[in-house]
């Protein structure tokens, strides 16, 4: 059984009807564990899980979402170990990735969906 059959089975029986991108969201999970901690992985592909399902996202969403989190981690620059900093002392230059209208494409997707 390879990954592809692994998400195939997991949705039918989560009864979720989803469409993942394996090899995003594997890449996804390295740059997190990279670059924040070795159980950053796994937690920030559940979080673009749940953002995703919350907005109901279809796919070229959720690729503009997973490139937000993967300019929040790769500009992460606090060691895992690091008690937490106060907000002025971290500081993300995600602020060209923030202009992305993400409403704006799934209020169409979704309009898509319905007709």
């Amino acid at each position: 059984m390879n990954l592809h059959d692994w998400i195939d089975e997991l949705s039918d029986l989560l009864d979720v009807e989803t469409e993942a991108d394996e090899a995003l969201l594997g890449d996804l999970a390295d740059i997190a564990v990279e670059n924040v901690d070795h159980h950053a992985g796994p937690v920030t592909t559940f979080l673009l899980g749940v953002a995703a399902g919350a907005r109901n996202a279809g796919p070229d969403a959720v690729e503009k979402l997973a490139a937000r989190v993967q300019a929040l981690a790769e500009a992460w620059d606090r060691p895992a170990d690091a008690v937490a900093a106060d907000d002025d002392e971290v500081e993300v230059e995600i602020d060209d990735l923030a202009e992305l209208d993400l409403e704006e494409e799934e209020e169409s997707e979704t309009e898509d969906a319905v007709v």
